[in-house]
């Protein structure tokens, strides 16, 4: 039985991540990175795929079937350390599941405490090497076993007494915890030519423990947004910590893959890698935040990573940088509640997407405007993105949406490309660089007319998905957001109001999914959270602010117990859908709250706060970034 999506939980040590169930089990781990194979795979398949379950023994059962929940569970405030509070027959107990941020190898530490009566537990851990399908070599190593297939090797150790129970492909141990009591199992990863286990297992748990809470107290402490909604903010932005890649600062769009958009379709793709789509609000999100030294990591991976030749900018690289992430299946996973099939890699790295150039130069003006330090070979770098923009804004292309399908003349896109030349001749402005502005300011206004003609439907009185087409696209709610159009436009309000036709049961899709072959795939899926988001946030923009914060709270009541969305939610059947968590989601939760507590402010002051209002909302994210 497949666990809900959102009956996980996330931990991660800056590196990788794990995802956590109210049953007790890990059933996604990949090992040493986010975009490793994984060894604990049954998220996507079955107990069999790898996973390492720890549940009272009166509870727990053989792999495959249901073991009983958690009684209840929450992260420890401010931190990314989580308590799950088992009850029994025979007692209470605490399992207390966090990864340390890491110094040298990764670590998974599940500290079980007894808080009342005495309880029998269970450890089983099945690993599976090689996207859950290797079955390794387990041995005997001191106080606990290790297990090595090829390349890796995988420690388990307990810092007290277990006895070890027979099976022939798992490690199965039980102990008893009575009150006052604890016991702390550890498994952690070497490359498997190391001898002796690695150094995570020499600190004891506790130490571990404490060191991993002042870490991310420490961190969420600097946050500087002092909102309505700063438990969801501050929640939202430790996730998005837990999805960066500590040593390049690139941020992936989540830590799982191939879960589904819809139970049993195909719309199942690899989301642990970094997209350029997210890459201004990110920024945007850390600077607001306070975190100056992430969004400049961040930055300086985003430069990185587009280096070379601009024709050959992909919307989509790897944790480090990489451009090769070729797209594989892997039929022995069943795939989620049988979703398949289940891929790892991304051929989105081959597309055309027009609108990255204008992800890149607007987070690049957005970061020289914040004062965030920019290296000379950059505005050689703004030129050839702009040369090849100049080449290339006409043609159709696969869209943000990354759709399969056809290319069209998408208007994101050309929003998007005018985008890119508003930024580049701001950027030229402050720089004192104006040999291409002129030209550039001539593409911007061409942009400029061909949307306002080509991508505006009289009779639906709003902006659509593609020229020519009638089809609504949500990405239209971001216009005043880029500066496109000012809020008060009656063409971003008549946006605003089409938009109820993209409603499904309260929450927005991406775009209607009239089976046109937009996606070049079969089926639907359930409403993109992020949609909601935007919506929420150009109401306000609007003027609708008690709309707007009822959107928001309707998006807020969709997170999980510990408060994590998924990419999206079937208000259907009440359930997540798509990878989780998904980093695209809580950095929109972020902004809008952000947005919202600005509009409530100006509302706060009565009529001569509206007054105020400027068109641009750029020039706001980059008045509060300084």
């Amino acid at each position: 039985m497949s666990v809900p999506i959102e009956d996980f939980a996330l931990l991660s040590d800056l590196q990788t991540a794990t995802m956590v169930g109210r049953n007790g089990s890990v059933d996604w781990l990949c090992l040493p990175r986010f975009d490793s194979p994984a060894c604990l795979a049954s998220l996507l398949g079955d107990g069999d795929n790898g996973c390492w379950r720890v549940a009272p023994v009166s509870l727990a059962t053989s792999a495959g079937t249901d073991p009983g929940r958690c009684a209840d569970r929450a992260y420890r405030p401010d931190t990314l350390v989580l308590d799950s509070r088992w009850e029994t027959p025979d007692g209470t107990v605490r399992v207390t599941d966090f990864m340390p941020p890491r110094a040298q190898l990764p670590c998974l530490v599940r500290v079980i405490e007894g808080l009342s009566g005495a309880v029998r537990m269970r450890s089983e851990l099945r690993l599976r090497f090689h996207q859950g399908r290797v079955v390794p070599w387990v041995r005997d190593a001191g106080n606990g076993t290790v297990a090595v297939a090829g390349p890796d090797a995988v420690w388990l150790d307990a810092d007290g007494p277990v006895s070890t129970l027979g099976d022939t492909d798992a490690t199965v141990w039980e102990f008893t915890v009575p009150a006052g009591r604890r016991l702390a199992l550890r498994l952690a990863w070497s490359p498997s030519h190391l001898p002796g286990p690695p150094p995570p297992l020499s600190v004891p748990a506790e130490t571990a423990l404490k060191e991993t809470v002042d870490f991310w107290r420490n961190w969420a402490g600097q946050c500087r947004y002092q909102g309505p909604w700063r438990d969801a903010v501050v929640r939202s932005l430790i996730t998005l910590k837990a999805l960066t890649y500590a040593p390049t600062g690139g941020v992936v769009a989540a830590p799982t893959t191939s879960l589904p958009g819809r139970i049993g379709g195909d719309r199942n793709w690899d989301h642990r890698y970094c997209w350029l789509r997210d890459s201004t609000l990110t920024l945007s999100c850390l600077l607001r935040s306070g975190y100056r030294d992430e969004a400049t990591a961040w930055l300086d991976w985003l430069v990185r990573a587009i280096a070379g030749d601009p024709a050959q900018l992909q919307a989509v690289y790897g944790v480090g940088g990489q451009r090769l992430l070729p797209e594989t299946e892997a039929p022995w996973l069943a795939g989620y509640e049988g979703s398949q099939p289940v891929r790892f890699g991304n051929s989105a790295v081959g597309q055309f997407q027009l609108d990255v150039y204008g992800d890149v130069l607007d987070t690049l003006c957005l970061s020289l405007r914040a004062g965030i330090p920019m290296p000379a070979h950059v505005w050689d770098l703004v030129e050839a993105l702009m040369g090849c923009l100049l080449r290339h804004w006409r043609e159709p292309d696969q869209g943000l949406w990354q759709v399969r399908g056809p290319r069209r003349q998408f208007v994101h896109s050309k929003v998007m490309a005018w985008v890119a030349a508003d930024r580049a001749v701001h950027m030229g402005a402050l720089l004192g660089r104006n040999g291409s502005s002129a030209e550039w300011r001539a593409m911007r206004d061409d942009v400029h007319r061909q949307v306002l003609r080509e991508g505006w439907d009289p009779g639906q009185h709003s902006f659509v998905q593609a020229y020519g087409s009638p089809a609504l696209d949500a990405s239209s709610l971001l216009m005043p957001r880029l500066g496109f159009l000012p809020a008060s436009d009656p063409r971003v309000r008549g946006t605003v109001r089409a938009m109820r036709g993209l409603d499904h049961g309260g929450f927005l899709l991406r775009y209607a999914q009239d089976g046109d072959g937009l996606d070049g795939l079969p089926g639907s899926e359930g409403a993109f959270v992020a949609c909601s988001l935007w919506y929420a946030a150009t109401l306000a923009a609007t003027g609708h602010t008690a709309r707007a914060r009822e959107v928001f709270e309707r998006v807020l009541a969709i997170r999980n117990d510990v408060g994590l969305l998924a990419e999206q939610w079937d208000p259907e059947t009440g359930r997540q859908l798509g990878n989780a968590p998904q980093a695209f989601s809580h950095l929109a939760l972020a902004e809008t709250a952000f947005a919202l507590s600005a509009a409530q402010s100006r509302d706060a002051r009565g009529p001569g706060g509206a007054a105020t209002r400027r068109a641009g909302v750029l020039r706001n994210l980059q008045r509060e970034a300084r």
